[in-house]
């Protein structure tokens, strides 16, 4: 995939369009900064915004991973290797999130120990011990929060019954019993429950 050729087809498109690099980012609810990379050939449109993208510059996803307007003759074609692509850009970004998950509950559980470690074993007023172990509590929470909703979203689940893989809701995966990324979960399409383990391709 040739990421300087689809930067400047992007620009290509939004010259057309009449909108500036801040125009197209506002629409997109993103940052010009990151239209900028693309069309400089720095990376390419997250997965998750390339239809909304495509639509407002008038082409096609197809039109888009190629850096060209595809012939309709070539277009089944094209958008098989296209989607295997995305499929593929999809699951790289899936690995890093997974990764990320892993390095914010490492952080947040070693300032929660560390808060809890000084505030147990160095003397100080009780006001001050009682708002690093608050400080702690808060930082755990909000970090294991976020982190849930990365492993939530991040890659599948697969149903041991069933062997049915998909993207269970928040709440499922909060309060599922769980080792490490195997959660004990109901599935939705046989609804059994088993100890489902996280993976990274549908295939």
């Amino acid at each position: 995939m040739d990421q300087i050729k689809i930067g400047k087809f992007i620009q290509e498109k939004r010259k057309e369009q009449k909108l500036t690099q801040s125009d197209l980012a506002e629409k997109l609810n993103i940052t010009d900064r990151a239209v900028s990379k693309w069309e400089n050939g720095k990376c390419l449109p997250d997965v998750s915004i390339m239809h909304n993208l495509c639509v407002i510059l008038k082409i096609t996803i197809n039109d888009l991973f190629s850096g060209e307007i595809i012939d309709m003759k070539d277009n089944e074609k094209k958008l098989e290797e296209h989607l295997l692509e995305m499929t593929k850009l999809k699951e790289e970004k899936d690995k890093q999130l997974l990764r990320l998950e892993t390095i914010i509950g490492l952080i947040v559980t070693i300032s929660f120990l560390t808060l809890i470690f000084v505030s147990s074993f160095i003397e100080m007023d009780a006001w001050i011990r009682i708002l690093l172990i608050s400080i702690g509590f808060i930082i755990f929470v909000i970090g294991v929060g976020y982190a849930i909703g990365i492993e939530q979203t991040a890659g599948y689940y697969e149903c041991q019954k069933c062997h049915y893989k998909y993207i269970p809701t928040y709440q499922s995966v909060l309060w599922a019993m769980h080792i490490n990324r195997t959660r004990y979960m109901k599935c939705p399409k046989c609804n059994k429950r088993s100890w489902q383990k996280k993976i990274i391709s549908r295939k």
